[in-house]
Parts: C-alpha cells; structure tokens; sequence
C-alpha cells in the first residue's frame, strides 16, 4: 500500500504552495499530486494556478517524491501540446512524473473555451475525445515522429525528441468506472484510479461504497481479461474525499479505511491536502500523524 496526497493549486508560490509540496516530501508521501483545471467548484472564484507549471515549480523544489496530474482531461488540453508539455516535465523532474487522465466533466472546464450560446459535449462526446485522446498522447510519449487524422484530433509528423526520461514513456494512471474508459486502462495504463461511486457520497454507507469499488475492481479484471492483460499489472489508486468514509478523522480511522481497501485489491490511498474552511478541511496535527505512522500501523 502506498499513501499519496492532492494538493491543490490555491495558493501563490511564495505564501504557502511551495512549503506544502516540500512538506510533503518530508512526510514521506509516495506522490504528491495536483488537480488540472481551469478552475474547480467552490474554489472558482478564489485562487487557482495551472497544473504543468505548479508541477515543474514542485519539481524543482523537491528530490525525491513522485509527482503528478489527479486528473488531466480532453476539456481544454489537446495531445500534440500536452505530449510535448510532459516530456519536459518529466525531464526536469528526473524522471518521477505520472499522468493521471480522466474524461473530464461538465463543469468549468468545460466550457470555459465555448462561444456564446455552444453547448459543451455531452457524456458520450466525452468519451468519444478520451476514446481518442489517450491512445495519440500514447503515441505522441513513445514514438519519434507521430502524424494522426482522426475524429477529433490530428497530428502532423509531430517531433517528440528525445522523448520521455522515463522509458517507454511516463505512466497512465486512468481514471474510469464505465465500459469504454475501463478498456482504455486496461490496453494503456499503468495503474487506474476511483474516487468510488459519487451516488453514494451524500447519502450512502461506507459499506455500500466498498462495495461499489469492488464491482469496479471486478469490471477492470474483465475489461483487463478480454485483452488477455492480467489485471494485477495495473496499479489501483482510490482518490479520497468524494466518498462516505472519514479517513481523515483519526488515525484510527485511516487505518481502517485503508485496510479494508486493501482488502480489495487498492495499493494507493490518496488523501487531500488539509485546506481550511473547504470540503477538505481536516485537522493538521491528525493528518500528518497519518503521513507518517498510518501505514506503519496497517502493516503490524
């Protein structure tokens, strides 16, 4: 089991976004993620910085700890641009990038780039652009030269040299619950991430999201069996805070939270950087205790 955290782009470098992505070094974080919007639900109208650019400021400022996107999405990034965007980060990082990519939703994101009176795609335009999206920006990270005429996007004799640090190319953590996007993590990611079923999240039980999060599982093993791929290849992330559990309560509670995850076959527990006065607001003192001795204390 591995613990990461999300620490969202809210903060100026120098009052307060750079210390957090060291402090998360010093607790020994697996990965320190961060959120790629143009913007994000309360958090709209406040402060909010890019993702590739927080990301390469945390680089440089740290060693050590894994970092990455939890999640990019097709909303307002293309691949050509993207691709070329991640060699460099994953250069500058020494090689301890991982690209989470989703979908996308309705919010911000998609339709910030919309002329009056656009709609934005709907569920199954989504899925059509992340259809195509994923496996180009695969392409685009492993191969030299690159030219594509699809549906939705194209690349023409698009350089990509000299390619990713890490080799063949940075890995995918995709983020997907349904048909389509489950068999895009199984043919292109290294690992696939959940935040369980949102239905539950206001008015369901712990027990009913484990649940839910263990049908998951069993969908990706299917989707993972018709390629011929063994499913325990792909790492299992559960991004936290968008489900019953309280893990952040206590100690006590975390450990629970991630042993009966494990139970299910989920090797990384992601939890978000305390933020006062939001949906992730949580006790410091209790969340870095979890940092450092939460795993320790599921393994004895």
């Amino acid at each position: 089991m591995r613990l990461s955290t999300v620490i969202l782009p809210d903060r100026r470098w120098s009052e307060g976004g750079r210390a957090a992505w060291q402090r998360a070094e010093e607790l020994g974080f697996h990965t320190a993620y961060t959120y790629d919007h143009l913007s994000w639900r309360t958090f709209r109208d406040g402060p909010w910085f890019g993702a590739i650019p927080t990301l390469t400021a945390a680089a440089t400022a740290t060693s050590r700890i894994r970092l990455g996107t939890l999640v990019t999405s097709p909303n307002f990034r293309h691949p050509v641009t993207l691709a070329k965007e991640l060699i460099s980060l994953d250069d500058i990082s020494g090689g301890r990038i991982t690209l989470g990519i989703g979908a996308g939703g309705s919010g911000f994101d998609a339709t910030a780039l919309l002329k009056a009176g656009q709609e934005p795609w709907t569920p199954r335009e989504r899925a059509d652009h992340f259809g195509e999206f994923v496996p180009l920006l695969d392409r685009l990270l492993t191969e030299g030269v690159v030219t594509h005429e699809g549906e939705h996007y194209s690349a023409f004799e698009v350089r990509n040299i000299p390619g990713c640090v890490q080799r063949p190319r940075l890995p995918f953590a995709v983020a997907a619950t349904g048909p389509r996007g489950l068999r895009l993590a199984a043919r292109h990611g290294q690992a696939w991430v959940t935040t369980g079923d949102p239905k539950l999240f206001e008015t369901g039980t712990p027990e009913q999201s484990r649940a839910a999060v263990a049908g998951q599982i069993e969908r990706l093993g299917a989707a993972c069996a018709e390629l011929g791929r063994d499913v325990s290849e792909l790492g299992k992330t559960m991004l936290t805070g968008f489900s019953p559990d309280r893990p952040l309560d206590s100690v006590d509670a975390f450990v629970d939270f991630a042993g009966s995850h494990a139970e299910l076959g989920i090797d990384e527990i992601v939890v978000h950087w305390p933020i006062a006065d939001s949906i992730f607001e949580a006790d410091v003192a209790v969340f870095e205790k979890i940092a450092t001795d939460g795993l320790a204390q599921l393994s004895r």
